[in-house]
Protein backbone atom coordinates (compact mmCIF):
# COMPACT_ATOMS: atom_id res chain seq x y z
CA UNK A 1 0.00 0.00 0.00
CA UNK A 2 1.54 3.26 -1.20
CA UNK A 3 1.29 6.41 1.63
CA UNK A 4 1.71 9.84 1.27
CA UNK A 5 3.00 11.98 -1.62
CA UNK A 6 3.46 10.68 -4.68
CA UNK A 7 6.91 12.18 -5.72
CA UNK A 8 6.48 13.60 -9.24
CA UNK A 9 9.94 14.36 -10.31
CA UNK A 10 9.71 13.80 -14.44
CA UNK A 11 10.13 16.73 -16.76
CA UNK A 12 6.66 16.64 -17.53
CA UNK A 13 4.11 16.56 -16.82
CA UNK A 14 5.11 19.03 -14.42
CA UNK A 15 3.56 19.04 -10.58
CA UNK A 16 0.51 21.07 -10.34
CA UNK A 17 0.64 23.99 -7.69
CA UNK A 18 -2.46 24.11 -5.48
CA UNK A 19 -3.89 27.80 -6.32
CA UNK A 20 -3.59 26.14 -9.80
CA UNK A 21 -5.69 23.49 -9.28
CA UNK A 22 -8.09 25.76 -7.64
CA UNK A 23 -8.18 27.90 -9.83
CA UNK A 24 -9.75 25.14 -12.32
CA UNK A 25 -12.31 24.16 -10.17
CA UNK A 26 -15.49 25.94 -11.15
CA UNK A 27 -18.79 25.33 -13.42
CA UNK A 28 -19.47 24.56 -16.63
CA UNK A 29 -19.80 27.60 -18.43
CA UNK A 30 -20.66 29.28 -21.94
CA UNK A 31 -17.94 29.62 -23.96
CA UNK A 32 -19.80 31.76 -26.51
CA UNK A 33 -21.12 34.21 -23.80
CA UNK A 34 -20.88 38.23 -23.85
CA UNK A 35 -18.20 37.99 -21.59
CA UNK A 36 -16.02 35.03 -22.26
CA UNK A 37 -13.62 37.41 -23.46
CA UNK A 38 -12.70 38.88 -20.40
CA UNK A 39 -11.00 35.54 -19.62
CA UNK A 40 -9.47 34.99 -23.00
CA UNK A 41 -8.23 38.37 -24.17
CA UNK A 42 -5.76 38.81 -20.82
CA UNK A 43 -4.49 35.39 -21.55
CA UNK A 44 -3.30 36.15 -25.45
CA UNK A 45 -1.71 39.06 -23.97
CA UNK A 46 -0.07 37.60 -20.89
CA UNK A 47 1.47 34.51 -23.25
CA UNK A 48 2.96 37.21 -25.44
CA UNK A 49 4.74 38.27 -22.92
CA UNK A 50 6.13 34.86 -21.71
CA UNK A 51 6.94 34.24 -25.40
CA UNK A 52 8.64 37.84 -25.36
CA UNK A 53 6.80 38.81 -28.62
CA UNK A 54 5.18 42.37 -29.25
CA UNK A 55 4.53 41.70 -33.17
CA UNK A 56 3.76 38.18 -33.14
CA UNK A 57 0.23 36.63 -31.53
CA UNK A 58 0.04 33.54 -29.51
CA UNK A 59 -2.40 30.71 -30.30
CA UNK A 60 -4.03 27.91 -27.77
CA UNK A 61 -5.06 24.62 -29.45
CA UNK A 62 -6.84 22.20 -27.17
CA UNK A 63 -4.20 19.47 -27.30
CA UNK A 64 -0.13 18.56 -26.56
CA UNK A 65 2.84 20.84 -28.20
CA UNK A 66 3.04 17.74 -30.46
CA UNK A 67 -0.56 19.40 -31.61
CA UNK A 68 1.37 22.23 -32.41
CA UNK A 69 4.20 21.10 -33.95
CA UNK A 70 1.85 19.62 -36.87
CA UNK A 71 -0.16 23.29 -36.55
CA UNK A 72 3.11 25.00 -37.28
CA UNK A 73 3.62 22.56 -40.28
CA UNK A 74 0.74 22.44 -41.71
CA UNK A 75 0.06 25.77 -41.78
CA UNK A 76 3.35 27.61 -43.48
CA UNK A 77 4.63 25.14 -45.40
CA UNK A 78 3.71 22.65 -48.63
CA UNK A 79 3.70 19.08 -49.87
CA UNK A 80 7.63 18.83 -50.81
CA UNK A 81 8.82 21.83 -49.33
CA UNK A 82 12.72 21.27 -48.25
CA UNK A 83 13.53 21.70 -44.69
CA UNK A 84 16.41 21.00 -42.42
CA UNK A 85 16.73 19.20 -39.35
CA UNK A 86 18.85 17.55 -36.69
CA UNK A 87 18.04 14.29 -34.75
CA UNK A 88 19.97 14.03 -31.33
CA UNK A 89 17.23 12.62 -29.09
CA UNK A 90 13.99 11.48 -28.92
CA UNK A 91 11.78 14.60 -29.95
CA UNK A 92 13.82 15.95 -31.99
CA UNK A 93 13.44 12.26 -33.64
CA UNK A 94 9.77 12.41 -33.49
CA UNK A 95 9.65 16.24 -35.02
CA UNK A 96 11.70 14.71 -38.09
CA UNK A 97 8.90 11.47 -38.50
CA UNK A 98 5.87 14.43 -38.27
CA UNK A 99 7.85 16.30 -41.10
CA UNK A 100 8.21 13.52 -43.22
CA UNK A 101 4.33 11.74 -42.15
CA UNK A 102 3.01 15.10 -44.01
CA UNK A 103 4.92 15.07 -46.91
CA UNK A 104 7.74 17.69 -46.09
CA UNK A 105 11.52 17.27 -47.57
CA UNK A 106 13.75 16.87 -44.86
CA UNK A 107 17.44 16.81 -44.81
CA UNK A 108 18.42 15.62 -41.43
CA UNK A 109 22.18 15.72 -39.60
CA UNK A 110 22.83 13.38 -36.65
CA UNK A 111 25.04 14.05 -34.02
CA UNK A 112 25.28 12.23 -30.95
CA UNK A 113 22.27 11.90 -28.39
CA UNK A 114 24.02 14.01 -26.02
CA UNK A 115 25.20 16.88 -28.44
CA UNK A 116 23.16 20.21 -29.18
CA UNK A 117 21.73 21.22 -32.58
CA UNK A 118 25.23 21.59 -34.70
CA UNK A 119 25.33 25.01 -36.24
CA UNK A 120 28.27 24.81 -38.08
CA UNK A 121 26.70 22.31 -39.76
CA UNK A 122 23.44 24.46 -40.37
CA UNK A 123 25.97 27.12 -41.36
CA UNK A 124 27.66 25.20 -43.65
CA UNK A 125 24.43 24.19 -45.73
CA UNK A 126 22.20 27.18 -45.67
CA UNK A 127 25.14 29.04 -47.13
CA UNK A 128 25.38 25.98 -49.83
CA UNK A 129 21.74 26.71 -50.19
CA UNK A 130 22.09 29.43 -52.68
CA UNK A 131 18.90 29.15 -54.48
CA UNK A 132 16.71 29.23 -51.25
CA UNK A 133 15.30 25.68 -51.60
CA UNK A 134 15.65 25.35 -47.76
CA UNK A 135 11.82 26.77 -46.82
CA UNK A 136 12.18 26.02 -43.13
CA UNK A 137 14.76 25.34 -40.32
CA UNK A 138 13.62 23.38 -36.69
CA UNK A 139 15.33 24.02 -33.61
CA UNK A 140 14.65 21.44 -30.70
CA UNK A 141 15.75 24.06 -28.10
CA UNK A 142 15.56 22.24 -25.03
CA UNK A 143 15.79 18.17 -25.61
CA UNK A 144 13.79 16.07 -23.02
CA UNK A 145 15.34 12.91 -23.78
CA UNK A 146 18.83 13.76 -23.68
CA UNK A 147 18.72 17.56 -21.24
CA UNK A 148 20.64 19.39 -23.69
CA UNK A 149 19.48 22.97 -24.20
CA UNK A 150 20.83 24.42 -27.59
CA UNK A 151 21.50 27.97 -28.80
CA UNK A 152 18.80 28.96 -30.78
CA UNK A 153 20.19 32.86 -31.24
CA UNK A 154 23.34 31.18 -33.00
CA UNK A 155 21.18 29.72 -35.42
CA UNK A 156 19.26 32.77 -36.03
CA UNK A 157 23.18 34.12 -36.64
CA UNK A 158 23.59 31.48 -39.00
CA UNK A 159 20.22 32.18 -41.03
CA UNK A 160 20.88 35.81 -40.98
CA UNK A 161 24.76 35.57 -41.92
CA UNK A 162 24.04 33.17 -44.89
CA UNK A 163 21.11 36.30 -46.28
CA UNK A 164 18.73 33.11 -46.15
CA UNK A 165 14.84 33.51 -45.87
CA UNK A 166 13.93 30.34 -44.03
CA UNK A 167 11.50 29.67 -41.41
CA UNK A 168 12.78 29.38 -38.35
CA UNK A 169 10.60 26.56 -36.48
CA UNK A 170 11.64 25.99 -32.16
CA UNK A 171 10.10 23.42 -30.01
CA UNK A 172 9.96 25.12 -26.89
CA UNK A 173 7.95 22.29 -25.10
CA UNK A 174 10.54 22.07 -21.86
CA UNK A 175 12.05 25.89 -21.82
CA UNK A 176 9.09 28.29 -22.84
CA UNK A 177 8.44 29.73 -18.95
CA UNK A 178 11.08 27.85 -17.72
CA UNK A 179 14.65 29.50 -19.21
CA UNK A 180 15.12 32.28 -21.19
CA UNK A 181 13.08 32.05 -24.45
CA UNK A 182 13.40 35.66 -26.95
CA UNK A 183 10.99 35.14 -29.62
CA UNK A 184 11.04 38.57 -31.27
CA UNK A 185 14.86 39.08 -30.36
CA UNK A 186 15.69 35.50 -32.05
CA UNK A 187 13.80 36.14 -35.29
CA UNK A 188 11.28 32.68 -34.53
CA UNK A 189 9.31 32.53 -36.83
CA UNK A 190 7.37 29.49 -34.87
CA UNK A 191 7.74 29.24 -31.46
CA UNK A 192 5.54 25.54 -29.64
CA UNK A 193 4.95 24.62 -26.44
CA UNK A 194 2.19 22.80 -24.02
CA UNK A 195 0.95 23.65 -20.65
CA UNK A 196 2.06 20.45 -19.12
CA UNK A 197 5.72 21.45 -18.16
CA UNK A 198 6.50 25.45 -17.44
CA UNK A 199 3.20 26.57 -17.11
CA UNK A 200 2.25 24.07 -14.80
CA UNK A 201 -1.00 22.85 -15.73
CA UNK A 202 -2.42 19.48 -16.97
CA UNK A 203 -2.03 18.66 -20.53
CA UNK A 204 -4.55 19.33 -22.91
CA UNK A 205 -3.10 23.00 -24.24
CA UNK A 206 -0.85 23.60 -26.76
CA UNK A 207 0.69 26.83 -27.86
CA UNK A 208 1.91 28.35 -30.85
CA UNK A 209 3.80 31.81 -31.19
CA UNK A 210 3.31 33.00 -34.57
CA UNK A 211 5.36 35.90 -36.20
CA UNK A 212 3.60 38.07 -38.96
CA UNK A 213 5.96 36.65 -41.64
CA UNK A 214 4.31 33.01 -40.78
CA UNK A 215 1.31 34.37 -41.16
CA UNK A 216 1.37 35.60 -43.83
CA UNK A 217 3.16 31.92 -45.05
CA UNK A 218 -0.28 31.02 -43.78
CA UNK A 219 -2.07 33.04 -46.16
CA UNK A 220 -0.25 31.34 -49.36
CA UNK A 221 0.59 27.68 -48.46
CA UNK A 222 -1.37 25.22 -49.74
CA UNK A 223 -1.28 22.13 -47.05
CA UNK A 224 -3.99 20.77 -45.98
CA UNK A 225 -5.71 21.54 -42.53
CA UNK A 226 -8.88 21.90 -40.69
CA UNK A 227 -8.90 21.88 -37.11
CA UNK A 228 -5.49 23.31 -37.08
CA UNK A 229 -6.01 26.31 -38.88
CA UNK A 230 -4.82 29.70 -38.00
CA UNK A 231 -6.79 31.65 -40.23
CA UNK A 232 -9.75 30.25 -38.57
CA UNK A 233 -8.40 30.21 -35.05
CA UNK A 234 -6.69 34.29 -35.71
CA UNK A 235 -10.36 35.20 -36.52
CA UNK A 236 -12.08 34.24 -33.61
CA UNK A 237 -9.15 35.08 -31.02
CA UNK A 238 -9.18 38.60 -32.20
CA UNK A 239 -12.88 38.95 -30.26
CA UNK A 240 -11.66 36.26 -27.25
CA UNK A 241 -12.86 32.93 -28.62
CA UNK A 242 -11.98 29.55 -30.16
CA UNK A 243 -13.78 28.16 -33.62
CA UNK A 244 -14.49 25.42 -31.33
CA UNK A 245 -15.33 24.06 -28.14
CA UNK A 246 -11.84 24.97 -25.57
CA UNK A 247 -10.92 23.27 -22.54
CA UNK A 248 -12.67 26.41 -20.21
CA UNK A 249 -11.12 25.03 -16.88
CA UNK A 250 -7.34 25.00 -18.39
CA UNK A 251 -8.13 28.57 -19.26
CA UNK A 252 -8.99 29.48 -15.66
CA UNK A 253 -6.24 27.69 -14.62
CA UNK A 254 -4.07 29.33 -16.96
CA UNK A 255 -4.32 32.68 -15.73
CA UNK A 256 -3.48 31.54 -11.81
CA UNK A 257 -0.01 30.01 -14.12
CA UNK A 258 0.25 33.36 -15.54
CA UNK A 259 -0.56 35.30 -12.45
CA UNK A 260 2.40 33.44 -10.52
CA UNK A 261 4.60 33.32 -13.33
CA UNK A 262 4.22 37.24 -14.00
CA UNK A 263 4.44 38.37 -10.23
CA UNK A 264 7.88 36.06 -9.75
CA UNK A 265 9.33 37.92 -13.08
CA UNK A 266 10.76 35.74 -15.69
CA UNK A 267 14.31 36.59 -14.46
CA UNK A 268 13.86 35.11 -11.16
CA UNK A 269 11.78 32.31 -12.89
CA UNK A 270 14.72 31.56 -14.92
CA UNK A 271 17.44 31.90 -12.00
CA UNK A 272 15.19 29.36 -9.97
CA UNK A 273 15.58 27.12 -12.43
CA UNK A 274 19.52 27.71 -12.90
CA UNK A 275 19.98 27.00 -9.25
CA UNK A 276 17.62 24.02 -8.70
CA UNK A 277 19.34 22.66 -11.78
CA UNK A 278 22.62 23.28 -10.70
CA UNK A 279 22.08 21.46 -7.12
CA UNK A 280 20.88 18.57 -9.24
CA UNK A 281 24.21 18.51 -11.60
CA UNK A 282 26.09 18.70 -8.05
CA UNK A 283 24.63 15.23 -7.01
CA UNK A 284 25.70 13.92 -10.34
CA UNK A 285 28.78 14.85 -9.86
CA UNK A 286 28.58 13.86 -6.29
CA UNK A 287 28.11 9.75 -7.31
CA UNK A 288 30.84 10.30 -9.87
CA UNK A 289 28.23 9.74 -12.67
CA UNK A 290 28.07 11.97 -15.57
CA UNK A 291 25.25 13.58 -17.47
CA UNK A 292 24.43 12.72 -21.02
CA UNK A 293 24.42 16.00 -22.35
CA UNK A 294 28.31 16.36 -23.77
CA UNK A 295 29.37 19.72 -22.29
CA UNK A 296 28.33 21.89 -19.52
CA UNK A 297 27.69 24.76 -22.06
CA UNK A 298 24.48 22.31 -22.67
CA UNK A 299 23.15 21.31 -19.97
CA UNK A 300 19.71 21.86 -19.02
CA UNK A 301 17.95 23.72 -16.47
CA UNK A 302 14.76 21.81 -16.84
CA UNK A 303 15.69 18.44 -16.93
CA UNK A 304 18.78 16.43 -16.51
CA UNK A 305 19.61 12.85 -18.29
CA UNK A 306 21.71 10.82 -15.86
CA UNK A 307 23.61 8.00 -17.09
CA UNK A 308 23.98 4.56 -15.01
CA UNK A 309 27.75 3.03 -14.21
CA UNK A 310 27.74 0.06 -16.37
CA UNK A 311 26.53 -3.39 -15.25
CA UNK A 312 23.47 -1.14 -14.06
CA UNK A 313 20.27 -1.10 -15.87
CA UNK A 314 18.38 2.94 -15.47
CA UNK A 315 15.39 0.69 -16.12
CA UNK A 316 15.50 -0.97 -12.77
CA UNK A 317 16.60 2.22 -10.76
CA UNK A 318 13.19 4.14 -12.17
CA UNK A 319 11.53 0.97 -10.88
CA UNK A 320 12.78 0.56 -7.67
CA UNK A 321 11.91 4.33 -7.28
CA UNK A 322 8.16 3.92 -8.61
CA UNK A 323 7.92 0.49 -6.31
CA UNK A 324 9.39 1.03 -3.23
CA UNK A 325 9.44 4.92 -2.68
CA UNK A 326 6.30 5.96 -4.45
CA UNK A 327 8.38 8.21 -6.81
CA UNK A 328 8.50 8.92 -10.29
CA UNK A 329 11.68 9.37 -12.46
CA UNK A 330 11.58 10.06 -16.31
CA UNK A 331 12.60 7.36 -18.55
CA UNK A 332 15.71 7.14 -21.16
CA UNK A 333 13.88 7.54 -24.29
CA UNK A 334 14.58 5.42 -27.60
CA UNK A 335 18.29 4.66 -27.73
CA UNK A 336 18.77 6.11 -24.25
CA UNK A 337 16.58 3.53 -22.89
CA UNK A 338 18.17 1.48 -19.69
CA UNK A 339 21.50 3.83 -20.16
CA UNK A 340 19.67 7.25 -18.68
CA UNK A 341 17.04 8.02 -16.01
CA UNK A 342 15.91 11.52 -16.17
CA UNK A 343 15.19 14.30 -13.24
CA UNK A 344 12.59 16.81 -14.00
CA UNK A 345 13.36 20.12 -12.10
CA UNK A 346 11.27 22.26 -14.01
CA UNK A 347 7.56 24.32 -12.93
CA UNK A 348 6.58 24.23 -9.44
CA UNK A 349 10.03 23.32 -7.72
CA UNK A 350 11.89 24.30 -4.76
CA UNK A 351 15.15 22.76 -2.95
CA UNK A 352 13.37 20.48 -0.39
CA UNK A 353 11.95 18.50 -3.32
CA UNK A 354 14.85 18.59 -5.48
CA UNK A 355 16.69 17.15 -2.35
CA UNK A 356 13.99 14.08 -2.35
CA UNK A 357 14.10 13.24 -5.82
CA UNK A 358 18.27 12.81 -5.10
CA UNK A 359 17.78 11.02 -2.05
CA UNK A 360 15.09 8.73 -3.93
CA UNK A 361 18.00 8.35 -6.63
CA UNK A 362 20.34 7.56 -4.42
CA UNK A 363 18.45 4.89 -2.76
CA UNK A 364 17.29 3.23 -6.08
CA UNK A 365 20.79 3.78 -7.51
CA UNK A 366 22.21 1.61 -4.89
CA UNK A 367 19.56 -1.27 -4.94
CA UNK A 368 19.89 -1.22 -8.70
CA UNK A 369 23.55 -2.35 -8.24
CA UNK A 370 25.80 1.17 -8.39
CA UNK A 371 28.18 1.48 -5.60
CA UNK A 372 26.64 4.87 -4.59
CA UNK A 373 27.70 6.62 -1.50
CA UNK A 374 24.86 7.76 0.91
CA UNK A 375 24.55 11.18 1.34
CA UNK A 376 27.08 11.87 -1.55
CA UNK A 377 24.71 13.49 -3.81
CA UNK A 378 22.33 14.97 -1.21
CA UNK A 379 25.53 16.32 0.67
CA UNK A 380 26.33 18.21 -2.98
CA UNK A 381 23.11 19.60 -3.72
CA UNK A 382 23.24 21.08 -0.20
CA UNK A 383 26.41 22.68 -1.07
CA UNK A 384 24.76 24.60 -3.91
CA UNK A 385 21.58 25.39 -2.07
CA UNK A 386 22.61 26.82 1.11
CA UNK A 387 25.03 29.06 -0.20
CA UNK A 388 23.18 31.72 -0.59
CA UNK A 389 22.07 31.02 3.50
CA UNK A 390 25.29 30.98 4.14
CA UNK A 391 26.48 34.38 2.36
CA UNK A 392 23.52 35.89 4.40
CA UNK A 393 24.61 34.31 7.63
CA UNK A 394 28.47 35.67 6.86
CA UNK A 395 27.15 39.19 6.27
CA UNK A 396 24.81 39.13 9.31
CA UNK A 397 27.78 37.87 11.58
CA UNK A 398 29.67 40.76 10.16
CA UNK A 399 27.57 43.60 10.56
CA UNK A 400 27.05 42.35 14.07
CA UNK A 401 31.22 42.58 14.19
CA UNK A 402 31.04 45.94 13.21
CA UNK A 403 28.57 47.00 15.12
CA UNK A 404 29.77 46.07 18.21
Amino acid sequence: MKTGTQHLYIPGPTNVPEAVRQAMIVPMQDHRAPDFGDLTMGLFRDLKTIFKTETGRVMMFPGSGTGCWEAAITNTLNPGDKVLMARHGQFSHLWIEMAKKLGLDVEVVDVAWGAGVPVNEFARILGNDRHGKIKAVFVTHNETATGVTSDVALVRRALDEAFHDALLFVDGVSSIACIDFRMDEWGVDLAVTGTQKGFMLPAGLGMVGVSPKAMAAAEKNTMKRCFFDFADMAKMNDTGYFPYTPPTQLLHGLRKSLDRMLDEGQDVTHARHRRLATGVRAAVAGWGLELCAEHPSLYSDTVSAIRVPAGVDARDVIKVAYDRYNCSLGSGLGQLNGKVFRIGHLGDLNEGMCLTAISIAEMSLAAAGAQIRFGSGVAAAQEVYAEPVARAVQRNAAARIAAE
